[in-house]
């Protein structure tokens, strides 16, 4: 990958993380953290993967309310960034977080009846 696309990323991430808890005032997206952003070959799309820290609504509803600002958050990026068009954001559930933990609650589960 490019230093350019990577640098590109990194200030999008950057840039969404301080947009999403400045400018988004939709209490049902709650406290979401951006993990990653990846952009295509063109970097005419943004793939933004984020997690949700808090679980007292479903993240699939947050998600949705999350797509639904899209329009908003996109705009104000783009007069963030420097560049001639603004990638379209698409927001992708990340579940690595999960999947790392259910697999430690396996080798736990493990070493215990290895214990017994």
């Amino acid at each position: 990958m490019s230093l350019k696309k990577e640098r590109l990323q990194s200030e999008i991430l950057r840039h969404l993380t301080m947009i999403i808890r400045d400018d988004v005032k939709d209490s049902n997206i709650g406290y979401v953290t951006i993990t990653e952003v990846l952009l295509n070959n063109d970097s005419s799309i943004a793939r933004v993967f984020v997690t949700f820290l808090d679980k007292y609504q479903k993240d699939e509803y947050r998600l949705a309310a999350l797509d639904k600002a899209k329009g908003l958050i996109r705009s104000k990026l783009a007069k963030k960034l420097k560049i001639k068009k603004c990638p379209e954001l698409v927001f992708v559930l990340d579940k690595s977080l999960q999947n790392a933990n259910r697999i430690d609650e396996i080798i736990n589960q493990l070493k215990i009846e290895e214990e017994k």
